[in-house]
C-alpha cells in the first residue's frame, strides 16, 4: 500500500529530498522529461503540487467528471517544507490509490 508521488516542477527540492530520505517514491516532472507540459497531460499520476493552475486544472475536472489520477496541493505560503514533507510521507505510505483518484487532498493535514 505505497503510492508513488509525481512531483510538480515548481516544487521545492526540499521536499523531493525529504521524502526520499524517509523511503517514498517519487518521481518529478523534470526527471521524467515533461517540464512544460501542459497541465492537463500531468494529472495521469498522483501529483503534488503547489501550483495553482494545477488545482483550478484539478477543480475544473472534478466538475466536469474528467478522471484524473488525484492532486495533493499545498499553498507555499502556508506550509513548510518540514510539514509538507511528513504530511506526503503518511499519504504515500498510507493511502491506496483509489482515495486518492479524483479527489484534491490539501495540506497540511
Amino acid at each position: 500500500m505505497s503510492v508513488a508521488l509525481y512531483i510538480d516542477e515548481n516544487v521545492h527540492r526540499g521536499i523531493t529530498d525529504g521524502l526520499r530520505i524517509r523511503g517514498v517514491d517519487v518521481l518529478t516532472v523534470q526527471e521524467d522529461g515533461r517540464t512544460s507540459f501542459p497541465d492537463p497531460l500531468i494529472l495521469d499520476r498522483v501529483l503534488f503540487s503547489q501550483d495553482d493552475d494545477f488545482l483550478a486544472e484539478a477543480n475544473h475536472r472534478q466538475d466536469k467528471q474528467i478522471n484524473f489520477a488525484g492532486v495533493i496541493y499545498a499553498h507555499k505560503l502556508r506550509v513548510t517544507v518540514g510539514d509538507c514533507v511528513r504530511d506526503l510521507e503518511i499519504i504515500a505510505k498510507t493511502a491506496y490509490l483509489e482515495e486518492l483518484s479524483n479527489r484534491i487532498q490539501y495540506l497540511p493535514l
